[in-house]
């Protein structure tokens, strides 16, 4: 419920950013629906991503200094307070209501940034070798869901206003409840959570490996791992390079990769749509009726592409390995892409086709990279820095998002002066940018053959943690041999 949330609440933002436009930008002089200017635009969509960045890095190293549990409440704290903060932003004019709203964002991105290290790890510590990744993509599955169930309440808090109102306006004053709803729901599900994450046990390799309390670790767990390992390379040592440097370019180059064409793609549906028609322009219709086609448009998509690659995920992660999954959805991923991109011209006409491919780069993605880079960070690093590398990785994605969200925005303005939209400066054009993102995760394939196969191994097998226990046998093995040679 953590990841539905944190779907919910990053991605719901898209689908009101043309009705803030509307509301707070539109000038009675112009016979054009107003639009956010770039700077508030990118400020609007980008915030709550430079917070979840620095609470990946945050609690992602906090977690592994206090615990896993002690730091998962304080996220929802944060994420349920934010929530409710971003719906009520205040102020006298547009650039008051917009400041206090990115503020409020941006610690709404702090704590689901805090989730992600946390959610991944916990699962990975409490689940076995053979249902681990399952256990562990279910979780990041949740994330399809929260974000059809964003398109879902917006339809039907769209609908209602407008049953109700019968507005004719263009803009009825009404409609500034709309997106305050919308944002504030996603504090529901993260309250209803908070009680059963109170009562969750610290993970059992936790205080076992790193707090080293044996005794609460067979109550929290019934089968508890011993003390395995005697080293304590820390992250910024030679010995952490060594073993696992090359491991954690992988988690972060591939994670990053992912999401500058993934966040493009999910912040910016609503742009796409309207540049090959299926979305009509603004001037035709008012402003509720503009958030439930934009509404509609988004959960068609996630409920034909993003939700179903999820779950074949979690179906096939423990039969097919996490390497094989995310060299198979990059692959699709660029294929789709590139098919977009070539007869873009021709797609313009026949905007059905189009939906069909771009529906299978969600689905190659959340059956592909955008789950394994969740899974993967989780397995391979040792229980004292997992929290923390896969806070790194995660951010590092969060850095492509950020990337793929402010660069998009500019990069897919037309080049022709004349059809750029206002306050813009021409840009590469829709077409070019979907080769650009076809090249991205085509440089993905290459990075993924780095990432080790962690299919149906321990989490011990994997980080090495077990080798100093291995030692220790073998020493005990020679000593008693030793004994049994020696004259009586």
């Amino acid at each position: 419920m953590g990841f539905f949330t944190d779907a919910y609440d990053l991605f719901c933002i898209s689908l009101v950013t043309k009705l803030l436009g509307r509301i707070y930008y539109t000038d009675p002089n112009s016979p054009k629906p107003g639009s956010l200017p770039p700077n508030v635009a990118a400020a609007v969509n980008g915030v709550a991503l430079c917070g979840t960045l620095v609470g990946q890095l945050f609690f992602g190293w906090l977690g592994d200094k206090l615990g896993r549990k002690k730091v998962y409440g304080m996220t929802l704290a944060i994420m349920v307070f934010s929530s409710i903060a971003s719906g009520l932003s205040f102020g006298r004019n547009p650039a008051g209501v917009i400041a206090t709203l990115c503020f409020f964002r941006f610690w709404l991105g702090f704590g689901i940034g805090g989730d992600y290290p946390l959610s991944a790890t916990i699962m990975s510590e409490y689940a076995n070798k053979k249902t681990r990744g399952a256990f562990i993509a279910a979780v990041f599955a949740m994330q399809g869901l929260g974000i059809l169930c964003g398109g879902i309440v917006a339809l039907i808090v769209s609908s209602a206003f407008d049953h109700a109102l019968n507005a004719a306006a263009s803009l009825p004053p009404q409609a500034d409840y709309v997106w305050r709803i919308i944002l504030m729901f996603g504090a529901i599900p993260a309250a209803l959570t908070y009680y059963w994450r109170m009562k969750m046990p610290e993970t059992a390799r936790y205080t076992a490996l790193v707090a080293k309390n044996e005794k609460q670790a067979r109550e929290d767990m019934a089968k508890v791992l011993a003390d395995a390992s005697g080293d304590k390379f820390g992250l910024f040592s030679r010995e952490f390079l060594k073993r696992h440097g090359l491991h954690l370019l992988a988690t972060t180059s591939t994670w990053f990769l992912l999401d500058i064409a993934y966040y493009s793609q999910n912040l910016f549906q609503k742009d796409i749509f309207t540049a090959i028609h299926w979305i009509p322009p603004a001037a035709t219709m008012n402003a509720i009726h503009e958030v439930f086609k934009v509404a509609r448009a988004q959960t068609i998509i996630a409920l034909c592409g993003t939700v179903p690659g999820y779950w074949v995920t979690v179906a096939l992660i423990d039969k097919m390995g996490r390497k094989k999954i995310q060299l198979l959805g990059f692959c699709g991923m660029t294929v789709s892409m590139c098919v977009l991109a070539i007869w873009y011209n021709y797609w313009l006409r026949h905007y059905v086709g189009f939906l069909v491919f771009y529906g299978l780069t969600f689905f190659f993605a959340n059956f592909g990279p955008n789950a394994t880079t969740f899974v993967v960070p989780a397995e391979i690093f040792p229980a004292r820095l997992r929290s923390t590398c896969h806070g790194i990785s995660a951010a590092a994605g969060k850095a492509g998002a950020i990337v793929g969200a402010f660069g998009f925005l500019y990069a897919s303005q037309s080049k022709d002066p004349a059809k750029v939209d206002k306050g813009y400066s021409p840009g590469i054009g829709m077409q070019n940018s979907l080769f650009v993102m076809a090249v991205i995760n085509a440089l993905g394939i290459g990075f993924t053959l780095l990432v080790p196969e962690s299919n149906g191994k321990s989490l011990e097998e994997l980080s090495g943690e077990n080798e100093a226990e291995e030692q220790a046998g073998t020493a005990g093995d020679d000593a008693s041999a030793a004994r049994d040679d020696s004259p009586v």
